[in-house]
């Protein structure tokens, strides 16, 4: 479909509600899903240095032990 200017364009042959919030819903949810996904990969990692550091202690107290 062609436009012949731009406010035709962004009125979308009278549907640009529905083509506008399609766009918009679909943008918000891959920003929340990218989001989401960042913030659970830095709790992981942070969980991994954890149970690391624990694993280390664990190391040195049986070694002292010997």
């Amino acid at each position: 479909m062609q436009f012949d200017s731009f406010s035709e364009f962004l009125n979308m042959g009278g549907y640009a509600f529905y083509v506008w919030l399609a766009y918009g819903v679909t943008f918000a949810s891959l920003a929340i899903l990218v989001i989401q996904s960042m913030g659970q990969k830095r709790k992981v990692l942070t969980e991994i240095a954890k149970k690391i550091q624990r694993e280390e202690r664990l190391k040195a107290n049986r070694s002292n032990k010997l």
